[in-house]
């Protein structure tokens, strides 16, 4: 906001019929751009493009390729910043509380002198953010992917396709740790239901669900390589006894075999993507109906080129 400074340019502003600064009185610099111009209470589209906004022109044309990464980190305004915020934290604390808490769940149970397994619990718990933070970050890059494989006339901001990466991930959370559910059906129910009321919002114009849907597949497939869950038996030999057998496998073998095949698709995934992006390709030559994923035209609106 401080580089937006709307009200240097306030006056060309209202000679195009724009209005005045929002709160200009106390916010003086800061204000907010005309709610005409932006009604989510924020910079103007120039200001975000000059910090780093997603421009297919400025990723291909200009080489910019940072620009998949820093568009995450940018909202149109206030209230576009604090419904990210809110996603976030619906669905990254469910993240790690079921893999935190779940870990230290044998907490109060462990005997006295156990502290190097508590230190192990805990190396366990902080290491969990990094892996969470890990598909936040590069699902949003996966989102940035696919939208400027799809979208070429509007600039992209925010945390979107991260947040559907997290969401994403929580599938096949859901598949890999599938025989610690005690009810199954609702649960894997229950998470679709959110994830298709999230994608159909996408189709509303103005609202770019190839971010959306890239960020979810990117955040579904890491899903599997960074959420597995280790066996309950192997995590209850720190609170059994020495002389009672346990298993000594952490992870099963399906595990593995699903973590191999998602490490694959998503490194050629990201081959194929970015190497059809920087070479200019357009996607929706080779898919002449995939722009519906984005925007379905109604009569009450219409979606542009």
């Amino acid at each position: 906001m401080y580089v937006n400074n709307c009200p240097a340019h306030a006056t060309a502003s209202s000679r195009r019929g724009g209005g005045a600064c929002v709160a200009r009185g106390f916010l003086h610099r800061f204000s907010f751009q005309p709610l005409s111009e932006n009604p989510l209470l924020g910079p103007s589209s120039a200001t975000l493009q000059k910090l780093g906004a997603l421009v297919w022109d400025k990723v291909v044309q200009e080489h910019q390729g940072w620009r998949l990464l820093t568009c995450i980190w940018l909202h149109a305004g206030v209230a576009h910043l604090l419904a990210n915020m809110i996603s976030l934290v619906l669905i990254g604390l469910r993240l790690e509380q079921q893999f935190g808490y779940g870990m230290h769940s044998c907490r109060n149970l462990t005997p006295p002198g156990l502290s190097r397994t508590m230190s192990d619990l805990d190396l366990h718990s902080r290491f969990l953010t990094v892996r969470i933070g890990i598909i936040y970050l590069v699902s949003g890059v996966g989102g940035s992917v696919l939208s400027s494989l799809f979208i070429r006339n509007t600039i992209s901001v925010g945390a979107s396709g991260a947040l559907f990466g997290l969401l994403g991930a929580m599938l096949p959370e859901l598949f890999t740790n599938w025989t610690i559910y005690s009810n199954k059906a609702a649960a894997l129910v229950t998470l679709l239901v959110v994830i298709a009321i999230n994608l159909a919002i996408g189709i509303l114009p103005h609202v770019d669900n190839f971010a959306h849907i890239g960020g979810f597949l990117t955040g579904f497939l890491l899903g599997f390589v960074f959420l597995m869950r280790p066996r309950y038996g192997w995590m209850q030999r720190y609170v059994l006894p020495s002389d009672v057998k346990y298993t000594t496998k952490k992870y099963l073998a399906y595990q593995w075999a699903l973590l191999a095949v998602a490490s694959v698709l998503a490194v050629v995934g990201f081959a194929v993507g970015l190497g059809m992006l920087f070479r200019g390709v357009d996607a929706n030559d080779h898919c002449g109906w995939c722009h519906y994923l984005s925007c379905v035209p109604t009569s009450r609106w219409s979606c542009g080129k």
